[in-house]
């Protein structure tokens, strides 16, 4: 099935995983565009190899695409990303709903309902990029070590929950647009977009790196899209990491 923007749209009733399978199909030579949907995933995974629930009702895809820019770049696609899964589920959610989060989450009433992992598999020279997408439509997990919400806590109630045909749709088409201006204007008006609907900013922040944490105020982003905080010794660039509201 093709997307209205070209992409091949791939549907099955499960996986392990549908970035694992996006991944083997980059490292077999499979370019894209593709979007991998899995109405059930057995093994799905976030950041750092985190597990990702994703229970039947739930949406779990996989971008599959073959970029043309150059690869130091490519990291700026977590923000494309973003913007096209927070606006698809605008269509559904109560207005001033939903938030980002940095560096790659949407929050509902500041609990996590989506979240976005970017992995680039490089095969004879070329990058395959791979964006996995996992959204909380019916169910919300509870063993995880953070708060989680569902669309359906946030419902609009003139809408029905989308199926993940549907949701894959309207997340391709908000991801062809940003991506468009992403190639033609860089990542400034993408950077400008992400920042309005952010949540924290100009607020208190734990960050977390590995064998570190501080405290400081979330200012901006960069022009590469790496975090900014104001600390009591200045500010700090962050380009990978974790970040936590308020100071406690």
């Amino acid at each position: 099935m093709l997307l209205p923007s070209g992409a091949r749209l791939e549907i099955f009733d499960r996986l392990d995983s549908t970035s694992a399978e996006a991944k083997r199909r980059a490292e077999a030579g499979e370019a894209g565009p593709c979007w991998i949907l899995a109405r059930e995933q057995t093994s799905g995974y976030g950041r750092r190899s985190r597990h990702w629930e994703s229970s039947l009702g739930n949406f779990a895809a996989t971008y599959l695409f073959e970029p043309a820019e150059d690869i130091a770049s490519h990291g700026q696609l977590s923000y494309v990303a973003a913007l096209a899964v927070i606006e698809a589920l605008d269509a559904y959610s109560n207005p001033h709903a939903l938030a980002l989060k940095w560096p790659n989450d949407v929050l509902a009433a500041s609990k996590k309902i989506a979240g976005i992992l970017l992995e680039n598999i490089v095969r004879d020279g070329r990058s395959r990029i791979c964006v996995g997408i996992g959204v909380n439509l019916r169910w919300a997990p509870d063993n995880v070590d953070y708060p989680t919400a569902k669309l359906s806590d946030c419902l609009r109630s003139d809408a029905q929950l989308p199926s993940p045909e549907d949701l894959v749709r309207r997340i391709d088409d908000q991801f062809a647009a940003y991506y468009s201006i992403w190639r033609k204007d860089g990542f400034a008006p993408v950077r400008t977009a992400w920042i309005a609907r952010a949540k924290g900013v100009g607020e208190p922040v734990r960050v977390r790196l590995p064998g570190e944490e501080f405290v400081g105020a979330f200012l901006d982003l960069d022009p590469s899209g790496a975090l900014l905080v104001k600390t009591g010794d200045g500010e700090r660039l962050v380009s990978a990491g974790e970040i936590m509201f308020g100071a406690a």
